[in-house]
């Protein structure tokens, strides 16, 4: 997961940015019993560092782990980023007031992406000190490629339907926390063909406008529901001092329009031909 992230989450097909984990096939990890994501947080926040080395390319740092409890060892990304800039000059010409890269974001996304049931696509992340190091810790998805790479090789996903609703799934994501440096090499795949969406430290603007309301176009049904019933109180509890006042708000403003957004066009077009089921991993 070296540095990762969006301009426009469009159709597979994007331009590349900055890399999250190496673009390189997974390792393989020591063979143990799947373990759901209540046992993962615990083995990220007591499991002792085996080996450590950088990632070959991203501009935040990031250190990839191993991790070890003495029965199973696993990799975990380490990103211990806090920036904070009243204006950033970006070498497009684009100029951000305010700007902030910080691992907090990291955390705050898979919180969000957990009470909204998306945590099959945004691995399990803690906060942890690490040699006197504060940072976000991320569970390491065992990919196959990113999406710079398929899109380069031409492969071609087994069941078309379920990949793009699984890309609608992850625009509805991109816009609700504001992830602006979005881009296909932090969208991994693994080999059952699941998408994965890492690395958020520039995430959560506190914009409360949606990006591309263009690009939402299709809704999971479940997930339109758990927008609709989202609280500031219950994101609160879980961000806890991740996110600012102000970035919470913003998210609550930009869910209340995505809402809002899809809501039309189902008055348009008919739930039928807005709302899908995807299945479950």
């Amino acid at each position: 997961m070296t540095r990762v992230v969006l301009a426009l989450l469009l159709l597979p097909g994007m331009a590349a940015g900055r890399p999250a984990q190496a673009p390189t096939a997974a390792v393989t990890q020591t063979a143990a019993p799947t373990l759901d994501r209540t046992a993962i947080r615990e083995f990220l926040r007591t499991a002792r560092v085996v080996r450590t080395r950088g990632t070959p390319k991203g501009v935040t740092s990031p250190r990839r782990l191993t991790l070890s409890d003495g029965t199973l060892e696993h990799d975990a990304v380490f990103q211990a980023i806090d920036e904070h800039k009243q204006i950033m000059r970006f070498a497009s010409g684009r100029v951000e007031i305010d700007f902030r890269d910080s691992y907090h974001f990291n955390i705050a996304a898979f919180e969000i992406a957990e009470l909204l049931g998306l945590s099959h696509m945004v691995p399990v992340t803690i906060e942890r000190t690490l040699r006197g190091e504060k940072g976000s810790l991320v569970w390491w998805v065992d990919w196959q490629w990113d999406e710079q790479t398929r899109a380069k090789e031409k492969i071609r996903p087994p069941d078309p339907l379920r990949w793009r609703q699984q890309w609608d799934v992850a625009r509805v994501f991109r816009e609700l926390v504001d992830d602006t440096d979005r881009n296909q090499t932090n969208m991994l795949i693994t080999v059952d063909w699941r998408l994965w969406m890492v690395d958020f430290t520039r995430a959560f603007r506190r914009s409360d406008e949606i990006r591309s309301p263009e690009s939402l176009r299709y809704c999971d049904r479940r997930l339109l529901a758990r927008l609709r019933t989202l609280t500031i109180e219950g994101v609160r509890a879980v961000v806890g001092h991740h996110l600012r006042p102000a970035e919470l708000e913003a998210v609550f403003e930009r869910r209340t329009k995505i809402v809002d957004r899809f809501d039309r066009l189902i008055r348009e077009r008919g739930e039928e031909r807005v709302l899908f089921d995807l299945p479950s991993p």
